[in-house]
């Protein structure tokens, strides 16, 4: 796959809704498929603002995706996921891949922006052309992923990155949400932190295709790995993929190369037999759903639906002034232009 290579022919053709791009735009679009790094993070920020380019600078990008492996890392907080990804990302780099890095943070409650910024410990490599990291705010949204997290990670693969890293903000239970975006979900779990298996939730259990005990040189470690195997009787989304688990620790890079080896075998098996195809449909088919209430509710508020105007609805409802299946039909009507 040449995801890299750019002609404003593609561009044009692939343009959402019809919707033209400006000189400089589409010179932004041609440096990001070449690779720049500046260009990538200039159309990431349209993208995580909502701009009116943002769903042409997508629709243009899209033709130089699919080809890329995404891996979400997930996790309670302090499971050290952020190292995890340190780590795995210099193994990949080390095997001459291209790696991009969508890292999820919590929301400032002062700011609104990433409470951590972008990771320091990615600075040392802040020249590589092979490695590209961004940090993303959740900015208020559940299931440990930001709303533009699935765009972000387009966005990056077209610059020609061929493995992609997703962490999660670390929310816990919610964060189911990661196995609707990545190709393989790795859960992170350490011992004598409260997070024990017994404690988590069926949810949480499917969406693992690896498990990793993070932290193994801690008492605990042997306990942790007995519980998954005996709930792993809950993972019956994986047909006959087991999920391994794979015990590391991060802070000295024991058992990464395990890792990274469970990593490829389970890509292996995914690009058997269409797996990966069916699995990415599945997220697609979420993801449309998705995109279509978003669309929506866009549509809604250039119709003149404001939130001040929702509120008052919301007031009527509560005081039994109004009925919300009435009102949501004839929002539709009118946002559908339906007569």
């Amino acid at each position: 796959m040449e995801s890299n290579r750019f002609t404003l022919g593609i561009v044009e053709k692939n343009l959402a809704g019809g919707a033209l791009l400006s000189g400089e735009q589409r010179t932004l679009l041609e440096r990001l498929l070449h690779g720049d790094p500046r260009a990538l993070a200039r159309a990431i920020s349209l993208v995580e603002n909502d701009a009116p380019q943002a769903a042409a600078i997508l629709s243009a990008c899209f033709p130089h995706t699919g080809g890329a492996l995404r891996i979400g890392i997930t996790g309670a907080p302090g499971a050290g996921k952020s190292t995890l990804v340190d780590r795995l990302a210099r193994q990949f780099l080390a095997a001459e891949r291209k790696v991009g890095v969508v890292a999820v943070d919590p929301t400032s409650p002062f700011t609104g922006g990433a409470i951590l910024g972008d990771r320091i410990r990615f600075q040392e490599r802040h020249n590589d052309p092979d490695f590209y990291a961004r940090s993303m705010a959740t900015r208020g949204s559940l299931g440990g992923l930001a709303l533009a997290t699935a765009d972000v990670a387009l966005l990056i693969e077209a610059s020609g990155k061929d493995v992609l890293l997703i962490e999660t903000v670390g929310v816990g239970q919610d964060e189911i949400e990661i196995a609707r975006l990545a190709d393989i979900t790795l859960v992170v779990l350490v011992p004598g932190m409260g997070d024990d298996v017994q404690s988590l939730k069926a949810g949480v259990m499917e969406i693992a295709d690896i498990f990793v005990v993070n932290k193994s040189d801690r008492d605990g470690a042997d306990r942790v790995e007995q519980e998954i195997r005996a709930l792993q009787s809950l993972a019956q989304v994986h047909g006959d993929w087991t999920p391994p688990v794979v015990r590391t620790i991060a802070t000295t890079g024991e058992g990464i190369e395990r890792l990274a080896a469970s990593i490829a075998e389970m890509e292996t098996w995914l690009r058997c037999e269409n797996r990966l195809a069916d699995r990415r449909a599945e997220h697609w088919q979420r993801r449309l759903d998705a995109m279509v209430r978003a669309e929506l509710m866009r549509r809604a508020r250039r119709n003149g639906l404001s939130e001040e105007e929702l509120r008052r609805h919301a007031a009527r409802i509560a005081s039994g002034g109004e009925d919300p299946w009435q009102l949501v039909s004839q929002l539709a009507k009118e946002v559908l232009k339906e007569k």
